[in-house]
């Protein structure tokens, strides 16, 4: 048998034409890095799976396979079903284990019914395992003295503070919402100098792959991605049970922020920030499941210069007082209102949670429009409509013409 390589580490085989596809394969896994036995970080070479499978077809079929047409279609095909399969895990960017890229290459070998080659693979790499014990060399493990990189500086990474985290984002979700799985997946995707921000990210990558074997996942991935929410908007690593008195402190001064940047309408300054930013209920965001919290995230909260500003339930605030600004107790409606949208007993449309509160307040995407029956008044309208569209969020339109005039 023929030796396979033991470095199947990329992700999508090499371009077949042209210097500017390999720009764009490069461009499209810039994000994407591999984490070797040894411990150390390389980038994603697409054409070490095609290396790799390659030579596993020739250790059954020979070296005459290589000038095979169909079985250089066929490696391509698997090398490309394995990338697809390593992407989906991490669509938002990250790392793979060397192990984790071999796995998805046995598993695309065995669906693909190449069954003597996946059996190849399979006694190669434990051969290969079995080589490296009696050398001496260690598992690859995550070593209780990992190097992180947090504020530009190399510190000991706090797996005591990361344990506490994946725990609370767990706790009270059931017996079958565990935390170890999520520390373990977090723990096979770190390195040594790793930013400490990439640790958040590893963190909820990992839950989210668990959602799919239990849907009580999508909840602590909601709660890991929270941590990272408040450590952009409030500057600092907070867990839940710190944010009881923490949202109070930070509201008047995301309302002045905001105000300041002109994103919110300076009668909002008018409201007893105290009252309010008290009436803030810090449990309320863990009711969120991860796809929520994750669109409010990328959509609905406001912010400067792509940081955000807006907690969640300072969102629901916000909403609530630009809803709340003509009534006559403004305080007490504006309670009110934010009783109902933080409970999701009620939950206003788009256009309202996107505007409320904000210098252009427009709080409705429907909208009955008189077309005046010449050109002038045509146009006039579709000027109109155009600037509703602009701070709507999507319009939806009855068109009725006004008869000419006489």
């Amino acid at each position: 048998m023929q030796t396979v390589s033991s470095s199947t580490a990329g992700a999508q085989p090499a371009p077949r034409t042209g210097t500017a596809h390999a720009g764009a394969a490069v461009s499209a896994y810039q994000g994407y890095q591999i984490i070797r036995r040894n411990g150390a970080v390389v980038s994603f070479e697409p054409n070490k799976i095609a290396v790799a499978l390659m030579k596993a077809f020739l250790a059954v079929h020979g070296t005459q396979g290589a000038a095979s047409a169909s079985v250089r279609e066929t490696v391509d095909g698997l090398t490309e079903s394995v990338v697809r399969a390593l992407l989906r895990s991490r669509p938002g960017g990250g790392t793979f284990h060397i192990e984790d890229v071999q796995d998805h290459v046995e598993l695309g070998l065995m669906r693909g019914g190449h069954h003597e080659v996946a059996r190849a693979y399979v006694l190669y790499r434990e051969r290969r395992s079995q080589e490296r014990a009696k050398q001496g060399v260690p598992a690859m493990a995550v070593e209780p003295s990992l190097m992180v990189t947090d504020r530009g500086q190399r510190v000991p990474l706090d797996m005591a503070r990361l344990t506490t985290l994946v725990e609370s984002a767990c706790a009270d979700l059931g017996a079958d919402v565990k935390p170890d799985p999520i520390l373990a997946e977090t723990k096979r995707n770190l390195y040594d100098g790793v930013p400490i921000d990439e640790v958040h990210k590893a963190a909820i990558l990992a839950a989210r792959t668990l959602i799919e074997k239990d849907p009580g996942y999508t909840r602590a991935t909601a709660r890991l991605l929270l941590h990272t929410i408040r450590k952009e908007i409030i500057g600092e690593e907070l867990l839940h049970a710190e944010m009881h008195t923490r949202y109070a402190e930070y509201f008047p001064g995301f309302i002045k922020k905001g105000v300041q940047a002109e994103l919110l309408d300076e009668k909002l300054m008018q409201y007893d920030m105290a009252k309010l930013g008290a009436a803030l209920k810090a449990d309320r965001d863990l009711q969120f499941d991860y796809l929520g919290l994750q669109t409010l995230y990328d959509r609905y909260f406001l912010h400067i210069e792509e940081t955000r500003i807006e907690m969640p339930q300072a969102f629901y605030m916000r909403v609530a007082m630009g809803l709340a600004l003509n009534e006559i107790d403004r305080e007490a409606r504006a309670i009110e209102f934010y009783e109902v949208l933080s409970t999701f007993d009620f939950m206003s449309s788009t256009p309202t949670l996107f505007n409320a509160g904000t210098r252009r307040s427009q709080l409705s995407s429907c909208y009955l429009t008189t077309v005046a029956d010449d050109l002038d008044g045509i146009y006039e309208a579709l000027k109109e409509n155009a600037l509703l569209s602009k701070f709507a969020g999507g319009l939806g339109n009855d068109w009725t013409t006004s008869p000419r005039s006489s």
